[in-house]
């Protein structure tokens, strides 16, 4: 079979018009009828208009406890001349909900009626008159039989529900929800909680599509993963479509010796495109067999989601007789930089922060398989094809991926990366679940350039100023001037070597990074450890040309104790912490004061106080940092410096 290759790169425009088209043409129409019960019909679209059978109310019924009177005979009624009904022949007790007696058409609530006895009989005394038909819910006073209850192509909610039984269904007529045939290939691939080994993904693409499939209201059925076998995934793509309404193959998309997807289609049906000038998402196919929608994803998570969202999403919102709903879209201003490659249209994930009177939009990951990046993200800005990127400060538009009031409500952290930050942002979203803490790990001197620019509620900041032998507060009056802050600690921790367990290559110090035999990992420029790590080698006059792996950079502590674990490098400065995360051996360099930066401006806000008294006041944070290992808590909370 032949190998895929791509046969054009179709802007994004276009490709999304060349697909309605071809859907059109082949005439991928809406999903025929079916009869469900009202009790389970939530989410579902109407396959056609509903009528009332019944009236609702259908008989005259009482709106309060009182007692049913026939309005003619209270009038004249008054403080000083009360009229006296005899119970029950001129005043029926009823309860909210019973029936009007016959020739009775008011009601009088029970709290405004005194009752008399005369003899034998039983009297109810008015002091005012009453309306017609008052406090009592009438026939048809909700809904009037014969009348339209919802629409065709309604998707039903849980209030239509009630009124389609009030008025007499229980039984409705709604579109089939469309079949989705999910495909994952690839022999690589081994079912959750199975035995990890070398070469071998984790397949979890799948249930990132099926879980969309149901939340757009389509029926998602996944197949177990197809190995790299053309004829067994051409025999998988048939069988699908026999069956279902949409094939949605995941992963061969692309023009690598085992991507079979586009050979597939083709072979057995027709490929309407293959490749659009996206990024991430290029390898995406588009294609019919035998009537059926075919849509090759690329394999790479963020490449599947964003595809998937592009060319999935409408056509089966179509497929219900619905238009998708509009993304929700935000202006927010970039917090720095980003450049583009012309030619394709970047998805860019940000988080988003509402910083005084800034949205500020930072740009997190924007590798195709890191998952992660969709994770953290709030939201995605568009870098058009023909635009190589944004300045900082830029305003950019946002596609939301998470609702305005959790935006409004995150405490926006950029600077130094520390593992006790996972756990105060775990405590806040707990203690106070529509409060949330994002964090963008730039480095210490970038928190406080985005305090300076108004980018930032907090920075995490571990400077230490060579002259003075003091961290943060030079740096801070250098970089912030006279700006009203206050310097607030959270930890002090060890710094070090962290080297694979065993240390088999036997590093000491800064002076075994001269070996030609160790590789070594850094962290980014501006960042904390990075100045603490050259501040070393100059002290020993090393180089950073001398050091194999110097310009190799990760921008958190996890990831160096990763890249050491993993053997992409032999040796990363980085926090005792994380090695212990990972189980690495440490050795130590330095013990230094890792501080919270908190503008004077934001600290009464709500999610900032409360963050704030989290980091002074919870004995359950103390402990579980301290549980990390490597820390002194003993400043946890105190104001260190204020200016």
């Amino acid at each position: 079979m032949r190998k895929g290759i791509y046969r054009e790169n179709t802007p994004l425009d276009k490709a999304i018009r060349v697909w309605r088209e071809a859907l059109e043409k082949n005439s991928i129409a809406m999903m025929p009828a079916e009869t469900v019960k009202v009790d389970e019909a939530l989410g579902r679209v109407t396959a056609a208009p509903v009528f009332a059978r019944v009236s609702s109310p259908f008989y005259h019924s009482s709106a309060m406890d009182g007692y049913a009177v026939k309005f003619k005979e209270t009038f004249g009624s008054s403080e000083s001349s009360p009229i006296s009904l005899k119970i029950p022949d001129h005043a029926c007790p009823v309860d909210t909900g019973d029936p009007i007696p016959e020739g009775f058409n008011a009601v009088i609530m029970i709290e405004d009626v005194n009752l008399v006895k005369t003899g034998d009989h039983d009297y109810i005394e008015i002091l005012t008159p009453v309306t017609p038909w008052q406090h009592v819910r009438v026939i048809g006073e909700d809904i009037v039989s014969s009348e339209m209850i919802i629409p065709e192509n309604h998707r039903i909610r849980p209030v239509d529900i009630g009124a389609l039984l009030s008025g007499g269904h229980t039984e409705v007529r709604v579109r089939r929800s469309p079949r989705v045939a999910i495909i994952p290939t690839g022999t690589e691939l081994i079912e959750p909680g199975e035995p990890l080994r070398k070469g071998t993904i984790i397949e979890f693409n799948s249930r990132i599509l099926a879980s969309l499939v149901a939340e757009w209201g389509g029926r998602p059925v996944r197949f177990s993963p197809v190995p790299d076998d053309p004829e067994l995934l051409q025999e998988t793509l048939k069988k699908a479509c026999e069956l279902y309404d949409v094939i949605v193959i995941n992963a061969g998309s692309s023009a690598g010796s085992e991507d079979y997807t586009a050979a597939s289609i083709n072979d057995v049906g027709e490929i309407i495109l293959h490749g659009v000038d996206i990024k991430p998402g290029k390898p995406v196919i588009l294609g019919l067999v035998m009537g059926k929608p075919v849509l090759g994803i690329p394999g790479y998570p963020v490449s599947a989601f964003i595809t998937f969202h592009l060319f999935g999403k409408g056509l089966i919102h179509a497929l219900q007789g619905l238009e998708p709903p509009e993304t929700e879209k935000m202006t927010a201003r970039l917090s720095r930089q980003v450049a583009s490659s012309l030619g394709q249209e970047e998805f860019l994930r940000v988080k988003l922060g509402r910083v005084g009177k800034n949205l500020v939009a930072t740009p997190v990951s924007r590798g195709a398989g890191i998952l992660m990046s969709l994770v953290r993200a709030d939201g995605l800005v568009r870098i058009p094809a023909m635009s190589e990127g944004y300045g900082a400060g830029s305003e950019v538009q946002v596609e939301m991926l998470r609702s305005k009031e959790e935006i409004e409500n995150t405490v926006v952290c950029i600077g130094s990366h520390d593992n006790a930050l996972d756990l105060l942002a775990n405590l806040l979203k707990r203690e106070h679940p529509r409060f949330s803490l994002s964090s963008a790990h730039v480095g210490s001197m970038g928190g406080l350039i985005a305090i300076r620019k108004g980018e930032a509620h907090i920075a995490g900041t571990h400077l230490l100023d060579e002259t003075t032998g003091e961290y943060n507060v030079p740096y801070i009056t250098k970089i912030l001037g006279d700006q009203k802050l206050l310097l607030v600690n959270l930890v002090y921790r060890e710094q070090g070597f962290m080297v694979q367990k065993g240390n088999p290559k036997n590093i000491r110090g800064f002076g075994d990074l001269l070996r030609r035999d160790v590789c070594f990992i850094n962290r980014q420029g501006g960042s904390g450890t990075r100045l603490l790590t050259d501040k070393h080698l100059r002290e020993l006059n090393i180089s950073p040309q001398q050091v194999h792996g110097y310009a190799r950079e990760e921008y958190t502590h996890m990831g160096v104790a990763s890249a050491v674990l993993t053997g992409v490098a032999d040796a990363g400065m980085g926090i005792l912490a994380a090695a212990r995360a990972l189980d690495l051996d440490f050795i130590p360099v330095a013990r230094e004061r890792y501080d919270l930066v908190f503008p004077t401006a934001f600290v009464e806000l709500p999610h900032i106080a409360a963050l704030l008294t989290i980091i002074r006041s919870s004995s359950e944070f103390r402990n579980l940092v301290i549980a990390l290992g490597g820390y002194d808590i003993s400043d946890m909370g105190k104001t260190v410096y204020e200016s």
